[in-house]
């Protein structure tokens, strides 16, 4: 779970004059999508679940042809869509994951998902109603956007706006759901001609344009990847239908040729290598945390045919990890269950199994 983490830091004085300039026309859904941010928990440590509503437009397409090759270019062709004026740099956090299916005696089809990261972090639930696509939600991790606390602020509130763009995972009203994690590779950085995203578009890509797991497959594949922040990434995808594949780029093949990897369970290792990849240990390129996955595994296995919502967070809790301030992938942040069935999400922030918040579209 663990994509090329954007951190969007907005200057505070080229926030406020955005904003003030914002009582235009120009701002005026920005302004309603800033004015609908709430803090939904109030925990002792100061790191909360926060929502907002995302109301403008953007133009996914736009931002493509802008050209995605490195981090600041796509903040930069973000920000002019969404706060044009406004100042942003990048930051390159971090993270690990865990991401698996389960499916129930009625036939519903859940994803659970762990995300992991050493530092805490605030987390921001994103509701995005794009014009032409699919509504989704889905989550950030708000010290990628720069501010833990951004009630506290007109730039924290200005941040909070880029939520779509620096999401970690999510599911659509189609029940389609992706999480990003995190690899041990070389960063893939393909150029075959062909249109480049990169981690982050990806998710959004596929919560607004893809209905089934296949759509989301052919989807990415007619795309070059640049993986961000200095990491490599691969995505766990999901559907209505349980159709849950991995999708990565081999980094065996000189040309990161696209693999798309039938899954149940997946961590920090390439899917498409499984076989390959020992527990417990470092697998050079091929990456780490098989030991999670077994762990999901042996919960599963356990209630083939009868995975209802209570073994998912059984599951979850079986791959969580506690704090290591040695180990940056270590801290499980959130964990989250998407209902692929009849869209919604369930979260726990930092291990508070029994605090529980829960979503519908």
């Amino acid at each position: 779970m663990k994509p090329r983490n954007i951190a969007i830091a907005c200057g505070v004085a080229g926030v406020a004059v955005g904003l003030a300039a914002a009582a235009g026309i120009v701002y005026r859904k920005q302004i309603k999508s800033a004015a609908s941010l709430k803090r939904l928990t109030d925990h002792a440590d100061g790191y909360d679940l926060y929502a907002i509503d995302i109301a403008y437009d953007y133009d996914l397409d736009r931002i493509i042809a802008a050209g995605v090759r490195d981090d600041q270019a796509y903040i930069d062709a973000v920000v002019a869509q969404v706060l044009p004026g406004v100042p942003a740099h990048v930051q390159a956090p971090q993270f690990a994951c865990s991401a698996f299916v389960a499916v129930d005696a009625e036939g519903r089809v859940r994803t659970g998902r762990n995300y992991d990261f050493k530092d805490d972090t605030s987390a921001l639930l994103v509701r995005n109603h794009p014009r032409g696509g699919y509504a989704s939600i889905g989550f950030a991790a708000l010290n990628n956007l720069g501010d833990n606390t951004p009630l506290d602020s007109v730039a924290g509130r200005a941040a909070a706006l880029m939520g779509p763009f620096a999401q970690l995972d999510g599911v659509n009203e189609c029940g389609v759901s992706i999480a990003v994690l995190t690899l041990d590779s070389k960063p893939c950085d393909q150029d075959t001609q062909r249109p480049v995203i990169n981690t982050s578009l990806a998710i959004r890509l596929v919560l607004d344009r893809a209905a089934t797991t296949q759509e989301a497959v052919d989807l990415l594949s007619a795309y070059d990847m640049h993986a961000m922040a200095g990491r490599d990434y691969h995505f766990f995808i999901n559907d209505a239908a349980g159709d849950a594949h991995v999708v990565e780029w081999d980094p065996r093949d000189p040309d990161r040729a696209f693999k798309a990897t039938p899954v149940r369970q997946v961590t920090n290792f390439y899917a498409c290598y499984g076989d390959e990849v020992l527990p417990n240990q470092k697998n050079g390129e091929l990456g780490h945390g098989k030991e999670r996955a077994v762990a999901i595994a042996d919960v599963l296995d356990a209630h083939v045919g009868a995975q209802d919502e209570s073994i998912v967070w059984d599951a979850l809790r079986a791959a969580a990890q506690e704090p290591n301030p040695e180990d940056i992938t270590s801290n499980t942040q959130w964990s989250v269950v998407f209902d692929n069935t009849e869209p919604a999400a369930d979260i726990t922030l930092r291990r508070h199994w029994g605090d529980v918040d829960a979503f519908v579209l």
